[in-house]
């Protein structure tokens, strides 16, 4: 889609599409997880950005266990070796890099790995948190303040964040 459309009439364009480039469209919303976007692409028309992205977090909650822990297993670790490798996706890259998790020392990145290490061990999914608006060190902290929850608030808590990263995502999209 297009920033040079007013949203709405951005979002009118795209509720025209086939499912296939509707799918297309949505790339990288939901990381690495087409079937949101074919799933709520079902529930076309839509009026406003709020009601795309409606569609879109009904459709990850409607999933069943397995593909929800899907999504939340497609997210890259913060600062991880897909960082370092280059590999991450263009949107998690700028969000990681406006959080400042490319400029974290020696010492940040020794605890931020350790971090997300014992986040996995203790889960068996990966930390997710919208990190737009927030510091390397507020990401940190939260980390070690959500390794206190138990592994259900946790994944519930991931997919309210992918929820979160999805609207970031989809307001850059639409220029909303």
């Amino acid at each position: 889609m297009t920033q040079s459309l007013n949203p709405e009439t951005a979002i009118a364009a795209l509720s025209q599409q086939s499912q296939e480039q509707f799918v297309a469209s949505m790339d990288g919303i939901f990381e690495h997880s087409p079937w949101v976007a074919e799933r709520a692409w079902a529930n076309r028309p839509f009026d406003s950005v709020e009601t795309l992205h409606t569609a879109m977090v009904a459709a990850v909650e409607q999933a069943s266990h397995q593909e929800q822990l899907d999504l939340i297993c497609a997210h890259p670790e913060l600062a991880g070796k897909e960082a370092a490798a280059g590999t991450l996706t263009k949107e998690s890259t700028g969000e990681q890099k406006g959080a400042g998790l490319d400029q974290c020392t020696a010492d940040e990145l020794i605890r931020l790995r350790s971090l997300n290490a014992s986040y996995l061990k203790k889960f068996g999914f990966p930390f997710v948190i919208a990190v737009k608006g927030l510091t390397r060190h507020q990401i940190m902290d939260t980390v070690d303040a959500r390794l206190k929850n138990d592994a259900e608030v946790e994944f519930h808590t991931c997919l309210h964040e992918i929820g979160k990263i999805a609207r970031f995502r989809l307001d850059a999209q639409f220029g909303a």
